[in-house]
């Protein structure tokens, strides 16, 4: 089959029939592995249904679905491509976020490629949406790594699980601290000021989006943390407090 681009996987998975295939008994809260077919085309993908998410003491119920979708869309905003492409959409189990899923060894993780000099700035990349969002639960395992369709070539890295992010407060979980200290490049603050220029366009179809699926104070937050994030120009350190995931993998 032809390579899709994002925009024909998302119609896909917005538009096609999901078939359940079983459930994923690692994940902390319901997600089930599925089939999406439309016609021809058949994408494997993770299901997250709203009515499946553990009651959390500091999320709003039934909003971790929404988080994973806003992530892919600052993700996609950025250009950074990292999540991803993921859905609403209803299915058997109800409202719930439809992501593609990624073939990979999960074997392979963030911990096997600490380090490695040519996935730099894909690793970069992560750690800077993960401070955006203020992501809780950036765990190793987290971090996928889909092998190279061309001998040599280089791998790409994705960024999965969203659900607890975006909180106003401070709540940023990571392993992946290996920048801290260092500066930020000049293209990637380039590329996170023009995206503060259309995150700040309220008439933008980004801001009506970000809108639909956070809250006024949520939005606003993330505002602040890119503003932070651009004027301090270097990675953040991990301060006094709990900075890191449990489990870490």
């Amino acid at each position: 089959m032809t390579e899709l681009t994002t925009g024909e996987l998302l119609q896909v998975l917005q538009q096609g029939t999901v078939e359940i295939e079983g459930i994923l008994p690692w994940s902390s809260n319901y997600a089930f592995l599925v089939r999406v077919c439309d016609g021809p085309l058949e994408l494997g993908a993770v299901y997250k249904p709203e009515h499946g998410e553990r009651p959390l003491w500091d999320f709003p119920q039934g909003t971790l679905c929404l988080r994973e979708r806003a992530a892919f869309v600052v993700s996609e905003a950025i250009g950074w491509h990292i999540v991803p492409p993921t859905v609403l959409r209803d299915a058997q189990h109800g409202l719930g976020s439809v992501q593609l899923f990624i073939d990979h060894d999960p074997e392979r993780h963030y911990f096997t490629i600490e380090g490695n000099e040519v996935l730099r700035p894909q690793l970069q990349r992560i750690v800077l949406l993960d401070i955006l969002i203020n992501n809780a639960d950036r765990k190793a395992g987290h971090v996928l790594i889909q092998e190279s369709e061309v001998a040599g070539g280089p791998n790409r890295l994705w960024g999965i699980d969203h659900g607890i992010s975006f909180h106003v407060d401070p709540k940023l979980r990571t392993v992946i601290w290996e920048f801290g200290g260092t500066p930020i490049p000049a293209e990637l603050r380039r590329e996170m000021e023009t995206f503060r220029e259309r995150l700040g366009d309220e008439s933008s179809e980004l801001s009506a989006e970000l809108t639909n699926l956070l809250s006024p104070a949520e939005v606003e937050a993330l505002q602040r943390r890119l503003d932070r994030l651009i004027n301090r120009a270097a990675f953040p350190q991990p301060g006094a407090g709990r900075h890191y995931p449990w489990p870490p993998v």
